[in-house]
């Protein structure tokens, strides 16, 4: 079977479906961890292990002949995932860092980037361009951007890399960068 039962806390409800039990659940956290992701994240990366479960029993797949094997191999894949969009923030980083510093701008050549990124931030959508300045001139992070605009963090990731696209897009079109 898929689902078990188990207790929801007072006042939530009496019973809800999970589809991890107690000792399947310690199996993702530890191949999470073993895998890298900061402890912090454990519980996103086991909520997301149980969301997989949850639409392929949606979908009308069978169910994982060996649950605890299966959801061992989604947390590996996520850890995976983890490590792939910590690099690519960190090269995103780098690169406006660099853009940041310029070696021995001119002010001349300062004046035109500074217009430009500005002209390119004034055309993003108000979300992309929110999470953009929260990220790089607030320097809040991803987590950080998340909770302050009560979004999930995919979605600060993902208007992150549309809004860095478009801006680097615009800087190269007005042969800036």
């Amino acid at each position: 079977m898929l689902r078990r039962k188990v207790r929801r806390a007072p006042g939530v409800g009496e019973w809800a479906d999970d589809p991890l039990d107690a000792a399947q659940e310690r199996r993702v956290r530890a191949v999470l961890a073993l895998g890298g992701v900061p402890q912090a994240d454990l519980p996103d990366g086991v909520q997301q292990v149980r969301l997989r479960l949850l639409e392929r029993a949606a979908k009308g797949d069978e169910a994982p002949r060996d649950v605890s094997a299966w959801a061992a191999v989604v947390a590996s894949n996520l850890a995976m995932d983890w490590h792939r969009a910590k690099r690519r923030q960190e090269r995103l980083g780098e690169r406006l860092a660099s853009l940041r510093q310029l070696e021995h701008p001119s002010d001349e050549d300062s004046s035109v980037l500074s217009l430009a990124v500005a002209q390119g931030l004034d055309e993003l959508p108000d979300a992309q361009r929110q999470v953009l300045v929260l990220r790089f001139y607030a320097d809040l992070s991803v987590r950080g951007i998340a909770k302050e605009l009560g979004i999930p963090e995919g979605t600060v990731k993902s208007r992150l890399h549309t809004a860095v696209r478009a801006l680097r897009a615009r800087l190269h079109e007005d042969e800036v960068v």
